[in-house]
């Protein structure tokens, strides 16, 4: 899985002109699946995202996690994540999960944050959705659970 992480100090996603998800000081993630992911990964990437240390301490030092300031989690479907862009002017999805096993480990991720995490909300699968946020920094990282070889 991969996932583009931004520390914010708010976001949202829209569907429909309706907010469906909506933080404030904590991580906006765009998340992407792809073909070899399994369950085991979606739990490695939760992790990550919420002990990763993006914010700062009392010395103003990247020292703290999500967890640890209680911050907003947003996470937001988004397979062009998975795109290989090496070659030509038109992106390849060759490496991005079909539509069905990437909203089932979506659907998993999902419910397995619920579980662990009280300040989350999320995007929805397959829809047209407008994000909008303001990066805190900015401090934007991307988070592999798999290194492209290791597929």
């Amino acid at each position: 899985m991969i996932t583009i992480i931004q520390r914010v100090t708010t976001a949202k996603v829209t569907v429909n002109n309706q907010d469906i998800g909506k933080i404030d000081i904590g991580i906006m993630a765009l998340v992407a699946v792809e073909k070899a992911d399994t369950e085991k990964d979606a739990q490695r990437l939760l992790e990550r995202i919420l002990n990763y240390r993006i914010f700062a301490d009392s010395d103003d030092r990247m020292n703290l996690s999500l967890r640890d300031i209680n911050g907003g989690l947003l996470l937001i479907p988004q397979f062009t994540l998975a795109a290989d862009t090496q070659k030509g002017n038109r992106p390849s999805f060759i490496s991005a999960a079909p539509p069905e096993k990437g909203k089932e480990l979506f659907d998993y991720l999902q419910q397995l944050a619920k579980q662990i995490y009280s300040n989350v909300e999320f995007g929805r699968f397959g829809a047209d959705m407008q994000v909008s946020l303001i990066n805190n920094g900015p401090v934007t990282f991307t988070l592999r659970t798999q290194q492209p070889s290791e597929k």
